[in-house]
């Protein structure tokens, strides 16, 4: 996996050691950088060596269980933000829900498919990395909206109102939005005159990376077009940029 980031680092702790052979051999054949832990002295001991990108973490091991190294990563400082895949060979619904209440960003069962557990893998590296980028970068208005100060955004003819979630044109008439739809607005606007991809778009709308066929994106896009553009099929506001994403372009102002 290269993504920008020639290095990526799995620490894969089970106590099977067959189990844990055969995964970090098959993520070295995908070119991850792999480490391995068998209990959790030896977990807490390869973190000190490398803090990796994601950490593979099963259920069920003797002394100190999954569930409990999961939570104390979470109470951890250092370590509260890695992301964390819970892997099990049980089942059932009780298991994921505690796993997931810890703070674990997915959950594979066992018996698995090697690409599945990769492609979650990815998933979950990306979505960390976007996120860590985008923190990393946020302006006053984005916390401002984040911590329920703003509220109104105003751009070009339009008034995206926060706190009733609607919008309101030229002549002060309010114009419904779906819940989806003003999610979707809300972020292009704080991100305005910023290209943004589809993974960034879809990341922030359902907390995962586009697929190929996947459309939900293109839609929000077009509905909001209908919305805010005189011409939905020429438009000025939203733009399309091929190979890259899309352009909210607009001269906007954040309002307390």
């Amino acid at each position: 996996m290269n993504d920008g980031h020639p290095e990526t680092h799995v620490l894969v702790v089970d106590d099977d050691d067959a189990i844990r052979d055969l995964l970090c051999d098959f993520l070295q054949d995908n070119q991850l950088i792999t480490h391995q832990a068998a209990n959790h002295a030896q977990m807490w001991q390869a973190l000190q060596l490398q803090v990796p990108d994601v950490i593979i973490l099963d259920i069920n091991m003797p002394q100190r269980n999954g569930i409990e190294l999961c939570r104390e990563l979470r109470e951890s400082e250092k370590y509260r933000l890695l992301p964390i895949i819970m892997l099990t060979a049980r089942t059932s619904s009780l298991d994921t829900i505690m796993g997931l209440e810890t703070g674990a960003d997915d959950y594979v069962a066992k018996p698995f498919e090697p690409l599945e557990l990769l492609s979650r893998i990815r998933s979950v590296i990306r979505r960390s990395r976007m996120q860590s980028e985008y923190h990393a970068g946020k302006n006053a208005p984005e916390e401002a909206a984040d911590n329920g100060i703003l509220r109104f955004i105003e751009f070009n003819e339009w008034k995206l109102d926060i706190h009733n979630r609607t919008l309101i044109d030229q002549s002060n008439t309010s114009i419904p939005l779906s819940n989806a739809e003003f999610k979707f607005l809300r972020f292009m606007l704080l991100h305005a005159n910023r290209t943004l991809s589809r993974d960034q778009l879809m990341e922030e709308m359902h907390g995962r990376e586009a697929g190929p066929f996947d459309r939900s994106i293109d839609l929000q896009i077009s509905r909001l077009r209908h919305k805010l553009e005189v011409d939905s099929k020429n438009p000025s506001m939203i733009k399309t940029l091929r190979n890259e994403g899309y352009l909210l372009t607009a001269d906007v102002r954040y309002l307390k």
